[in-house]
């Protein structure tokens, strides 16, 4: 029986393809992000996609989202948070102390990666399947070791106890909730520069895998998460670096 699958974060990078699996298994797909076009193009390559064009860090949006979600397709069986990204690629404001710099930065990461997947799921709550529903979340291996932008790390490990509170919560209706933690992928927008070769070396070289993760290796395991087979798995951070961190 199809499931209603909704991914925020849906039309590029992790995000598509974890709706391209869903949509693969027949599977209807709802893509949420903030840029219509992305998410017109990106529903155009899947079957039966719907999309709908959303600034999660506006509750009056999200809202107006919900509402479209309920309105087309009734309960949620699958909730996917995959929206979020590098702060530091948001257009800068000039500012009149490193203070107040360092303010934005950790405002703007937080709200990037962390009050858009509460937002979200705070008011999808009721409308996920019960029992059966599904939550998940992507983390990073940021959260655990830190990275170049420690607002960012500290943004994605903000999820972890969230999603652990949020398992306790729901799952009297039957309702999982877990995390993923991918290391470095390529083929997304983190980034935004292509990372220099000797960087990428040097990353390939903390896995024991040899190789960078792709938004496959991601889109596989949320899937999964989804499955009956993963039925009594909730509470859990499942990281997805090719062992460049151990887990804890």
């Amino acid at each position: 029986m199809a499931r209603t699958v909704v991914i925020s974060g849906g039309g590029t990078g992790i995000g598509f393809a974890t709706a391209e699996a869903f949509a693969a298994e027949g599977d209807r797909v709802v893509l949420l992000g903030r840029r219509e076009e992305v998410l017109a193009h990106a529903a155009e390559r899947l079957p039966s996609a719907g999309h709908f064009a959303v600034d999660l860090r506006d509750p009056a949006d999200v809202l107006r989202a919900v509402a479209f979600v309920e309105r087309e397709y009734g309960a949620v069986d699958v909730l996917v948070n995959s929206a979020g990204g590098n702060g530091g690629r948001e257009k800068q404001p000039a500012h009149d102390s490193p203070l107040a710099a360092l303010a934005h930065d950790w405002t703007l990461n937080f709200r990037l990666n962390t009050l858009t997947a509460a937002l979200l799921t705070e008011a999808l709550k009721e409308h996920l399947a019960t029992p059966g529903g599904r939550v998940l979340f992507l983390s990073s291996i940021a959260a655990y070791r830190g990275s170049g932008s420690v607002a960012y790390g500290a943004s994605k490990a903000a999820l972890h106890p969230y999603a652990f509170q949020l398992a306790r919560a729901l799952g009297p209706r039957g309702i999982t909730v877990n995390v993923v933690a991918p290391g470095l992928v390529e083929e997304t927008d983190f980034f935004g520069e292509p990372l220099m070769q000797e960087r990428k070396d040097a990353l390939v070289a903390e896995t024991a895998t040899g190789r960078i993760g792709h938004p496959g290796d991601i889109a596989r395991t949320l899937h999964w998460l989804a499955s009956s087979a993963a039925g009594h798995i909730t509470a859990q951070v499942i990281q997805v670096n090719g062992g460049a961190e151990r887990g804890h």
